[in-house]
């Protein structure tokens, strides 16, 4: 896991967040950042207690919109259009 070391703790921080985004493709994490698939699982078990990586994985296994070429084809967007404004990982409240 060589890619994540270089990253900064603000960038690990939104590799999380975008991959919990139901929305966010995997694609779009490497993309944006260089990290696999499978180095977003490890990320994700390494910053993460068990239980939530355990929850988290069983949503995105198999589902369409984490993988791209799964998903639909007018599915073009990294970020969903409901999402709300984000900086540094902190979630605007209402």
């Amino acid at each position: 896991m060589k890619k994540t070391q270089t990253l900064t703790v603000e960038e690990e921080d939104r590799v999380v967040e975008m991959a919990w985004e139901d929305r966010t493709p995997f694609d779009a994490i490497e993309a944006q950042f260089g990290l696999t698939e499978s180095e977003v699982i490890q990320l994700m078990r390494k910053t993460m207690k068990l239980s939530s990586f355990k929850m988290w994985r069983a949503r995105v296994q198999g589902r369409k919109t984490k993988h791209k070429k799964k998903g639909p084809e007018e599915m073009d967007t990294f970020k969903s259009r409901m999402q709300r404004g984000i900086a540094l990982n902190k979630i605007s409240k209402r």
